[in-house]
C-alpha cells in the first residue's frame, strides 16, 4: 500500500482529469474515425476524395497546433484553448449524422481537427505545468496510456453498434462521450504561474513569433533540416488507414469486418507504443526508423499486388507496427537533432512540414487509385518510400540521438 501511494504521490488533479478527458474525448472519436472513409465511399465519393477530407484534416491539425503552441505561450492562458480545442471536436460528431454529400462531410471533418490543433499542445502544457519536471515522464505515460486505451475501445464500440445503429445513429451517440470530455475540463485548473522552464510543446526561442517559415529554416542545424525533409517526404508517401479500409472492402470485406480490421490496426498500434519508446532509447531513433521505413516497403508493395483478404489483414498488423514507431519516433530524432536551443521550433517546423504535405499527398493517390488504379497508387508510395530511405541514409546521428550541445 506505501509504494502505491508513493507512486501515485506524484500525479495532480490536473493530469489525472486532462487524462479522463482523453479517455472519453477518444472514445467518442474512435466510433467515427474509422467510418469516415467507409461513410463516403456509401455517399458515392471515390478514393480521391476520400484522400482530400483525410488529407485536410490532417493538414489542418498539423498547421494549427503550431498557432495553439504560440498563443498558449503569449496569453498565458492553457484551458481556454484546450476548453475550445475539445469542444470544436465534440460538436461536430453529431453533425456528421446530417451530412448528405462529401462537400459536408470535409467540412465537418476539418473543423473536428481545428479542435485537435487547438488543444493538443496546450494540453501537453498544462500537465507540465502542475508536473515536476522528474515525473513528466509518468504523468505523459498516464495521459497517453488512458488516451490509447480507450480508442481501442471506441473503435470496439464502433463495431459492436454500427450493424445496429447505422451511420448516422452511431454519430450521434459518440456525441455523449465527448459531451462529458468537455464538462471535465471544467474542473481543469489553470496554472497560478506557468513553469519558468520551458517544455518541448512550448516555443523556446523568445525570437521565434517574429520569424517566417524562411527564417526558421536558415537557423536550424542542416542535419536536422535534411531530417525534416525525409519525414515530409514519408508523410507523402504514407497513405494512412483510410486506404487500407479501402483496399480491404475492394478485396471483399464487408463495412462491419473492415471496422474489425480497424481495430486490429489501433490495438496492434497501442501495444507497440510505449515498448517502440523504450526501444528507440537503448537500439537508436536512426535503426528503429530504419525498421519502420523498411516496414513500409513491405507494406505498400504487398498492397499493390495481394489480391485476397486474409493477406491484406496481414499488412493491418505490420502498418500497425509501423506507424507505432514512426508516430513518437520521428518527433524525438527532431528534437535530438535539434539540440538544447531550438527544439520548440524544430516541432513546429517538422508539424508545419508535415501539415503541407498531408493534404496534396492524399489528393494524389486517391486520384492515381481512382484514374489508374489501386496498384499503380501503392507502387507510386513505394517509390517515394525507396528515396525517403536513400535520403535518410544522409541524416548524421550519434548512436542513434545525438547530445545537446
Amino acid at each position: 500500500m506505501q509504494n502505491r501511494k508513493s507512486f501515485f504521490k506524484w500525479v495532480s488533479r490536473n493530469v489525472l482529469i486532462l487524462g479522463l478527458v482523453s479517455l472519453f474525448t477518444d472514445l467518442s472519436s474512435q466510433m467515427v474515425f474509422p467510418l469516415i472513409p467507409l461513410f463516403l465511399t456509401s455517399l458515392g465519393a471515390g478514393a480521391t476524395i476520400v484522400g482530400v477530407v483525410e488529407g485536410a484534416a490532417e493538414s489542418t491539425a498539423s498547421l494549427l497546433k503550431i498557432f495553439s503552441w504560440y498563443l498558449s505561450d503569449k496569453f498565458k492562458k492553457r484551458k481556454i484553448f484546450v476548453f475550445i480545442g475539445y469542444g470544436f471536436s465534440t460538436v461536430t460528431k453529431p453533425l456528421f449524422a446530417i451530412a448528405k454529400t462529401w462537400p459536408m462531410v470535409l467540412v465537418f471533418r476539418v473543423v473536428e481537427r481545428i479542435g485537435k490543433g487547438l488543444r493538443d499542445a496546450p494540453r501537453d502544457a498544462l500537465v507540465a505545468d502542475f508536473t515536476a519536471p522528474e515525473y513528466r515522464g509518468k504523468a505523459y505515460g498516464i495521459q497517453r496510456a488512458m488516451d490509447g486505451t480507450w480508442s481501442v475501445f471506441g473503435a470496439v464500440l464502433a463495431l459492436i453498434f454500427f450493424p445496429i445503429l447505422g451511420y448516422q445513429k452511431l454519430f450521434l451517440f459518440a456525441f455523449l462521450p465527448g459531451v462529458v470530455a468537455v464538462l471535465a475540463i471544467l474542473f481543469v485548473k489553470e496554472a497560478k504561474k506557468m513553469n519558468a522552464e520551458k517544455t518541448e510543446t512550448s516555443i523556446q526561442n523568445p525570437a521565434l513569433p517574429k520569424m517566417s517559415l524562411g527564417e526558421w529554416l536558415r537557423v536550424l542545424p542542416r542535419n536536422l533540416k535534411l531530417f525534416i525533409l525525409v519525414s515530409a517526404l514519408f508523410a507523402t508517401a504514407n497513405f494512412g488507414y483510410a486506404f487500407l479500409l479501402l483496399k480491404a472492402k475492394s478485396v471483399g470485406a464487408t463495412d462491419e469486418k473492415a471496422i474489425l480490421y480497424y481495430v486490429l490496426f489501433y490495438g496492434v498500434y497501442t501495444l507497440f507504443s510505449t515498448p517502440a519508446w523504450i526501444l528507440s532509447d537503448r537500439i537508436g531513433r536512426k535503426k528503429l526508423l530504419w525498421i519502420a521505413y523498411s516496414l513500409f516497403l513491405v507494406v505498400a508493395l504487398g498492397l499493390a499486388f495481394v489480391t485476397n483478404l486474409p493477406r491484406v489483414i496481414f499488412f493491418f498488423i505490420v502498418f500497425g507496427i509501423l506507424f507505432a514507431i514512426v508516430d513518437g519516433t520521428e518527433r524525438a530524432l527532431v528534437v535530438d537533432l535539434a539540440g538544447k536551443d531550438w527544439k520548440g521550433t524544430a516541432l513546429g517546423v517538422f508539424h508545419t512540414s508535415i501539415g503541407i504535405v498531408a493534404l496534396p499527398s492524399g489528393y494524389l493517390f486517391g486520384l492515381l487509385r481512382d484514374k489508374i488504379s489501386p496498384q499503380t497508387a501503392f507502387l507510386s508510395a513505394f517509390v517515394v518510400g525507396i528515396i525517403v530511405m536513400i535520403l535518410f541514409g544522409f541524416v548524421k546521428t550519434k548512436k542513434g540521438i545525438v547530445i545537446e550541445k
